[in-house]
């Protein structure tokens, strides 16, 4: 079976996945900060839906990165995995 890493690291050669990919980055790394979130909690997304008094759907839709959560919606999931949301800009590379 193919890693999806591999994978990845074979596509980034193609310019179009390149540009999509890149595109689109910052809603990879805040799905991939939620979800190491609820994983070092030690919870499953039906967890943290009850904690956030949810839908298991829900928090796969807020997980999924294609689209931002609220502002309260990001409180709302750092209460149920024990964190608080930090919001910083950087420069753009």
């Amino acid at each position: 079976m193919t890693d999806v890493r591999t994978l990845h690291r074979k596509w980034m050669k193609s310019p179009a996945y390149h540009k999509a990919y890149t595109d689109l980055q910052s809603e990879f790394e805040l799905a991939e900060e939620l979800i190491a979130a609820r994983t070092r909690a030690g919870l499953t997304q039906r967890d943290l839906a009850k904690r956030m008094r949810t839908t298991q759907s829900a928090v796969a839709r807020i997980e999924s990165g294609k689209h931002w959560p609220s502002r309260r919606t990001l409180d709302r999931y750092a209460k149920a995995t024990g964190t608080r949301p930090i919001i910083k800009l950087v420069a753009a590379e």
